[in-house]
C-alpha cells in the first residue's frame, strides 16, 4: 500500500477531513428521531461531544455547565488551576501579554508546582454539582495524580501525551506500566494520543476504557510544525476503528474510540463519527463560549514545555453561550454554532438513526467539497480577512 516518493521509497496516501464528503442513502429521517447518545467509559453521555483538557477551556465552572447540558468535558491537572490559588489572575496575565513575549510566559506561570489539595479541591468543586468529573495527567504522573484523583471523587480519569504507546523506553524514568495502572485504579482510564492501528491495538489490550485519537491537528497546537509528525484525522480515525472493532470481534470488549482535534467545523465533527469515531474531543469551538475561563483565547497544551514548545497562543473570541455553541440557535453561517443540531441533522439526512448506523455511511474522496460553486463564499472570506 502506498505510492512512490522518491526511488526506493514510498508513502502512504491519507486524508483529512477538507478531502472527503459523507454520500446520502436510501433513507431520510426526522431530525428528532435520531439518538446520538454514547456510552464512554461505562458513562452515558446523551451529547457525544467531550471538552478539550486545554487551560483556556475547562475550568471547574465550565465542566460543571457543559455537564449539565450533557457533555464530559476534561479538567487539566496539569494546568493553572491545580497550580494557583487564583488561577484567574494568571489567564488574564496570558491574555494581556503581547503575542511575540506569549509563550515565554506561559513557559514561566507554567512551572509554579502542582499542589495536591488543589487537585482535591477543584475535582470536589465540580462533584458538589452533580456532574460527572474526568481529569487528565501526563503518564509521568498518572500513578500519583490518579490515586488522589479517584480519593477525591473522579469518575475518569485521562492519561494523555503527546504521543502514547504501550512500549515507552526511558533511562531517566520509570516509565507508566498502563497494563498495572488500569488494574489498580477503580474509576475507568481513557488514553491517548494515537493515530495507528497497531498501537490502538495494543493499548486496548492494556485495560483502557476509551482511546483518544489524534496527533498535532488541535487549533493551538503545534506538534506537527515542530516535530513533523502526525497522520491526518481521518485516516487516523478509520485506522484506529477497525483496531476496535478487530479487538471486539477478538474479546467482546467494545473500546470506543475519541477523535482529538481538527474538526473547525460541525461538518468535520460529522465526518468524525462518519470514519468511526464514538465521540469527539474538541477545544477551539468551545474556548469561543461566554463561560471559557480565557476569553476567547486558547494555547495548546506542550505551549508551556521549557524546551521546546508545541504549542502557541491564538486568540478566537467569543461567540456565544456553550447551551448556544451546542444547541443553538447559531447565529454565525460557519458551522461553529449548533454543532449538536448539525450533527442530528447530518445523521437523519444520511438515514443514520444512532450512531453506530453513522459510523456505517458512505463517504466519497472529494477533495473539491468545500470550494466547488463557492467561489463568492472564498470572496467573502478573502474579504473579511483583509479587514
Amino acid at each position: 500500500m502506498g505510492m512512490w516518493i522518491g526511488r526506493g521509497r514510498k508513502a502512504r496516501v491519507c486524508y483529512g477531513f477538507d478531502d472527503i464528503s459523507l454520500v446520502p442513502g436510501n433513507v431520510t429521517i426526522n431530525p428528532l428521531d435520531v439518538d446520538i447518545s454514547v456510552e464512554i467509559a461505562g458513562k452515558k453521555l446523551q451529547v457525544p461531544i467531550l471538552a478539550a483538557a486545554m487551560d483556556g477551556v475547562v475550568d471547574p465552572k465550565f465542566a460543571v455547565a457543559f455537564g449539565r447540558l450533557g457533555g464530559l468535558a476534561v479538567l487539566n491537572l496539569m494546568g493553572i488551576y491545580t497550580r494557583y490559588e487564583d488561577p484567574y489572575s494568571v489567564i488574564e496575565e496570558i491574555i494581556q501579554c503581547p503575542q511575540d513575549k506569549s509563550t515565554a510566559l506561559i513557559q514561566k506561570v507554567y512551572q509554579e508546582p502542582i499542589k495536591e489539595d488543589l487537585i482535591t479541591r477543584r475535582i470536589q468543586e465540580i462533584k458538589k454539582e452533580g456532574v460527572l468529573c474526568a481529569v487528565s495527567s501526563i503518564p509521568q504522573y498518572a500513578e500519583k495524580f490518579g490515586a488522589i484523583s479517584q480519593e477525591a471523587g473522579a469518575d475518569i480519569f485521562v492519561v494523555q501525551s503527546t504521543v502514547t504507546t504501550v512500549r515507552h523506553i526511558s533511562s531517566t524514568y520509570e516509565p507508566l506500566d498502563l497494563y498495572k495502572f488500569c488494574k489498580s485504579m477503580k474509576v475507568p482510564v481513557i488514553t491517548g494520543n494515537c493515530v495507528t492501528y497497531q498501537v490502538a491495538l495494543e493499548l486496548m489490550e492494556t485495560g483502557i476504557a476509551g482511546l483518544l485519537v489524534g496527533i498535532g491537528p488541535g487549533a493551538a497546537c503545534t506538534t506537527r510544525e515542530v516535530l513533523g509528525i502526525g497522520v491526518p484525522q481521518v485516516a487516523a480515525t478509520c485506522d484506529c476503528a477497525a483496531a476496535r472493532d478487530f479487538f471486539y470481534k477478538r474479546t467482546g470488549k467494545y473500546i470506543p474510540i475519541i477523535t482529538d482535534g481538527g474538526m473547525i467545523t460541525s461538518g468535520d465533527i460529522c465526518k468524525a463519527f462518519a470514519c468511526g469515531a464514538d465521540a469527539v474531543m474538541v477545544g477551539s469551538a468551545f474556548v469561543r463560549s461566554k463561560e471559557a475561563p480565557a476569553k476567547g483565547y486558547h494555547w495548546g497544551m506542550a505551549t508551556s514545555d521549557e524546551n521546546l514548545p508545541r504549542g502557541t497562543r491564538i486568540r478566537l473570541g467569543t461567540t456565544g453561550s456553550i447551551k448556544q455553541i451546542l444547541f443553538g440557535p447559531s447565529n454565525t453561517d460557519d458551522g461553529s454554532q449548533n454543532l449538536v443540531g448539525a450533527l442530528r441533522l447530518s445523521m437523519a439526512s444520511l438515514g443514520a438513526r444512532n450512531i453506530k448506523e453513522m459510523q456505517l455511511v458512505e463517504i466519497a474522496i472529494a477533495p473539491s467539497i468545500k470550494t466547488e460553486g463557492k467561489i463568492y463564499q472564498v470572496a467573502k472570506k478573502q474579504a473579511m480577512l483583509g479587514k
